[in-house]
Formats: structure tokens, C-alpha cells, sequence
């Protein structure tokens, strides 16, 4: 009977992302992957790994995610300047910013529709579009 380890298919994913799995990255990848799709910051993900007794300075955590998107695990989504969260969702979507509360929420990338693009500066092409839509008050309250 072979047991598998508790970080093996987080080994795996920094491998095949092309990231050495050091210790650091292996425990921010279980804190950020291991409960789904989420949108986290810097500082957030940093207080978990706190809290989870991970030795890992502010700095190590904003290189690590840094370093997790340019490997296309994680997708930043700046909501003001200085501002970013992480999306483990790497797939085709768009986000809601609650601003009262600071978080973001999903949107279905079928859910928006684009009737035309304006085309891009010569010499580049359009990599990707992200739509954030500011809304006020609480979800799910009533008007």
C-alpha cells in the first residue's frame, strides 16, 4: 500500500509550473489551493500562514505570489493602485468589488458580453480582458 504525502499534489503542481517546491512555497500553496477557489492579498495570506505557524515573512509571501502568477497558478486582479488580490481561479472570468466590505466575487466570463474592442497599440495584441464592477451595499440585501 503506498501513501501518498501530504504535500504531493502541491510538489507536483510547483514542479509542473516550473517552481522549485521549497518549504516556504509548499505551505503558502497548501494555505492558498486547498480550499478552493478564493481571492486573497498579500497581507491576508500572510496572517493565515501566521496562524498556521508558517515562518515566512511579508516579503517571502508577496515574492511567492509574484512568483505563482508569472507561473500562471494564481491571476492578479489590481482593484485600485497598490491594491491587488490573487485569484486561484485561473480560468476566463470577471469579478464584482464589493468596496464596502474589500472582497471580490466571481463572474461567469460567459456572463459579460464584449460587442467590440477598441484594437490595440501597433506592435502588441490584446492578452486578456478584466472587468471589475464596483458595487455598494451588502449582497443579498434587501433594496
Amino acid at each position: 500500500m503506498t501513501r501518498e504525502r501530504p504535500y504531493s499534489a502541491h510538489i507536483e503542481r510547483l514542479k509542473q509550473a516550473g517552481l522549485r517546491p521549497t518549504k516556504q512555497r509548499l505551505a503558502l500553496a497548501r494555505l492558498l489551493f486547498e480550499r478552493g477557489d478564493r481571492h486573497t492579498t498579500a497581507e491576508q495570506l500572510h496572517l493565515e500562514a501566521l496562524d498556521a505557524n508558517v515562518g515566512v515573512s511579508l516579503a517571502t509571501v508577496y515574492n511567492s505570489l509574484h512568483q505563482f502568477t508569472e507561473a500562471g497558478l494564481l491571476r492578479e486582479v489590481v482593484v485600485e493602485p497598490g491594491r491587488s488580490y490573487f485569484d486561484t481561479n485561473v480560468s476566463d472570468h470577471h469579478h464584482f468589488f464589493l468596496e464596502g466590505k474589500g472582497e471580490l466575487m466571481d463572474i461567469p466570463g460567459e456572463a459579460v458580453q464584449i460587442a467590440a474592442l477598441p484594437a490595440p497599440p501597433e506592435g502588441t495584441e490584446v492578452k486578456q480582458v478584466d472587468i471589475i464592477i464596483r458595487v455598494a451595499g451588502r449582497p443579498g440585501a434587501a433594496e
